[in-house]
């Protein structure tokens, strides 16, 4: 789970929480043939090549001193006041270790047996734990249209409707819905109101493009409820967390009452106070509050396939479908050549050639990972209370992951990675330049503007290599790519692969193995590509700026020196209504900016508090857009009619030029829509 706040809205593409940082053509009524020449020879899930050493034994003795040398620098130097980090192994629990504080003003310490974390959208995975009890008790079927179990209608889009399975592996092409996501201080809503009241569009055809859709959890959690009979928050704690003996774990907001008091306090921003206890409006999605001994009881039972101490959550078999889903039940569409993907709720996350499924959480104040490697009997789950000091969580989870597999689960034997020569992978890299969609996106509100601001880019090195700017290495770097087979590429000095799909010859969707398994990138119709649009709206608002300023500027000169306009009459008239038009347009640029700024970083503007703002702003964009226009087209006709100079004359193309540039963006973004729902 995540929300979109500040520049998150734009970026939020490169994430993958309880908000998990773009399409060629968004109406595509079947996915295009996929090249068939995208997997390399060599297996590359297998690592790179590299000489076996002797990795430690994965021993509490061991991975406990690991921790004392890890955790308490990475917390300082991130700035985060608190970490919780369990491992299981073998059925057991190996660690379960608490680090820093769990309230940083009170000085509480973390305790892995009693403070509660709140693990975001790893809270998905006792949701989709749940859904698949009912798949296995025959009450819902992965590949029966939803509204089989709906009490309300979900729209088919092309003729195709939304199926569980699209639901649980994010392809059932829902745009982003922000609205209501996390706030502080009023109750949660009831489930079916939520649902009903935040239909998101569908902006995929079902099965064919990863898109995330914390919505798509939620109605999966509904349906749960109405062939159940039971309320979810009930469900799970009858038949998930009352077997597992989770007695330290909830989805209930606010927290029961014996268990008031043991949550930490989740911090937003370094340094500042706690916002409160997050209210998750799709609770479903991303509500957990848990410790790390209990998620390692669960992380035990989804490694023992649904089984833990003699109680069965899952029957072997369904567990195993849930882990390891058939390939031939997802559209080609939704998959990257060798990369990651979805299973049946969780994700791949493999890594030195083993398997690996987990899942990420993040929510204001809190941000999580959680690693099962399922070949191996081993678990990871770790959960931090603060996002900490320029983003330090996200690295720090990663590297953590990464680090504990290098040093306890090293590579396997695998075949080498293959290379590919220099003038091909130049002109591979060339051919992916440009600006992409990602596929978790808004894109039938206002927010869809900020998406664009966003736009994920590739560019060329001076070598011919590929870059990536969004994707940052843990030192903030860009990181660099190699390619090991025709347009799959390796991150040099890490895991991490880069892939596209090839259609005639050219790249048309690309993902790397963090974000494949629930968004890709697409290219962009050149009407919303950021690349000349972001360009020509800052020109337009110079242009705006500079003919408004020259009005008082003018005025002043004039004054000093006591001489008169040089036109009068209608063309006089007509250049004060452009110069009106272009200062009134400025503070509704203004207005929308204040506003944006407002929405993004408030709860409660988030949670429908600037309705009513955000409602004004559209509707005086109805409003001052066409008179600015019409101001400034009635000031071009008389400057082109009544003598005046060409430098004049070409001004008053330009001042017309930058409101008609401004009332495309308003229309293709959705500026006047008329709606607050996003």
């Amino acid at each position: 789970m995540r929300t979109i706040k500040g520049a998150a809205i734009a970026a939020c593409a490169l994430v993958a929480g309880l908000g998990p940082v773009q399409a060629q053509t968004r109406q595509e009524t079947a996915p295009p043939p996929v090249a068939k020449a995208v997997v390399p020879a060599a297996n590359p899930a297998a690592a790179p090549a590299v000489a076996p050493s002797a990795a430690p034994a994965l021993t509490k003795a061991d991975v406990d001193l690991w921790l004392d040398g890890y955790m308490p620098y990475a917390l300082r130097t991130g700035d985060i006041p608190g970490a919780v980090v369990t491992v299981v192994k073998d059925g057991q629990i190996l660690t379960t270790r608490g680090f820093g504080y769990a309230d940083r003003d009170k000085k509480t310490p973390v305790d892995p047996y009693k403070t509660l974390f709140r693990p975001g959208s790893i809270s998905k995975l006792f949701t989709w734990t749940a859904v698949m009890q009912q798949v296995e008790a025959g009450k819902i079927d992965l590949d029966a249209d939803i509204n089989t179990y709906l009490d309300f209608k979900i729209p088919p889009r092309n003729g195709k409707p939304v199926t569980t399975r699209q639901l649980m592996t994010h392809t059932a092409g829902f745009e982003e819905v922000v609205k209501e996501l996390i706030f502080y201080g009023k109750p949660e809503p009831e489930l079916g109101a939520y649902l009903k009241n935040h239909v998101p569009k569908r902006i995929f055809d079902a099965g064919e493009t990863p898109a995330y859709s914390n919505y798509g959890t939620a109605l999966a959690a509904y349906i749960v409820e109405r062939v159940s009979g039971e309320k979810f928050q009930d469900y799970l704690d009858r038949h998930v967390m009352g077997p597992l003996k989770l007695e330290n774990t909830t989805f209930r907001q606010p927290l029961p009452a014996n268990l008031v008091g043991h949550d930490a306090t989740g911090y937003d921003k370094p340094g500042k106070p706690s916002k409160g206890f997050e209210i998750v409006g799709p609770f479903p999605a991303g509500s957990a509050s848990s410790t790390g001994a209990d998620m390692g009881r669960f992380m035990i039972a989804h490694l023992q396939g649904g089984e833990l101490d003699g109680q069965r959550i899952l029957s072997a078999e369904t567990a195993r479908v849930m882990h390891d889903s058939p390939v031939d039940r997802v559209n080609p569409r939704s998959l990257i050549g060798p990369l990651d993907r979805m299973e049946l709720g969780f994700f791949q996350t493999s890594i030195n050639g083993r398997t690996v499924i987990g899942h990420l959480g993040d929510t204001e104040g809190f941000h999580s990972s959680l690693h099962l490697y399922m070949n191996d009997g081993v678990g990871l789950y770790l959960s931090l209370n603060s996002g900490g000091r320029e983003g330090a969580a996200g690295v720090l989870r990663t590297a953590i992951f990464r680090d504990f597999s290098d040093r306890y689960l090293p590579p396997v034997a695998g075949a080498p990675d293959g290379k590919v020569d220099a003038k091909t992978a130049a002109e591979h890299a060339k051919a992916m330049a440009g600006t992409w969609d990602v596929s978790r996106r808004a894109d039938s509100t206002f927010l869809s503007l900020f998406y664009m601001m966003g736009q994920a880019k590739v560019a060329v090195g001076p070598k011919g290599e590929l870059i990536v700017p969004s994707i940052l290495g843990p030192n903030g770097r860009p990181k660099e790519w190699v390619e090991i087979a025709p347009y799959v590429w390796r991150e040099v000095g890490g895991h991490d692969r880069l892939a596209a799909q090839v259609v005639d010859g050219k790249p048309v969707r690309w993902s790397w193995d963090f974000g494949s398994p629930f968004m890709v990138f697409d290219r962009i119709p050149a009407g919303q590509d950021g690349a000349w649009l972001l360009p020509a709206i800052a020109a337009s608002v110079g242009v705006l700026l500079l003919t408004f300023l020259y009005w008082p500027v003018v005025a002043l000169v004039r004054r000093r020196y006591k001489t008169k306009a040089d036109i009068s009459g209608k063309a006089l008239t007509a250049s004060r209504a452009a110069r009106a038009g272009a200062g009134l347009l400025l503070a509704l640029i203004v207005g929308w900016g204040v506003g944006v700024t407002k929405l993004t970083s408030s709860a409660a503007a988030m949670a429908g508090g600037m309705d009513g703002v955000l409602l004004l702003l559209q509707g005086l964009g109805w409003v001052v857009l066409p008179l600015a226009l019409a101001a400034a087209g009635w000031n071009l006709w008389l400057t082109w009619t009544d003598g005046r100079g060409w430098v004049r004359k070409a001004w008053s193309v330009v001042m017309l030029l930058a409101p008609l540039l401004l009332l495309y963006v308003a229309v293709t973004f959705h500026l006047l829509a008329m709606s607050v729902h996003y």
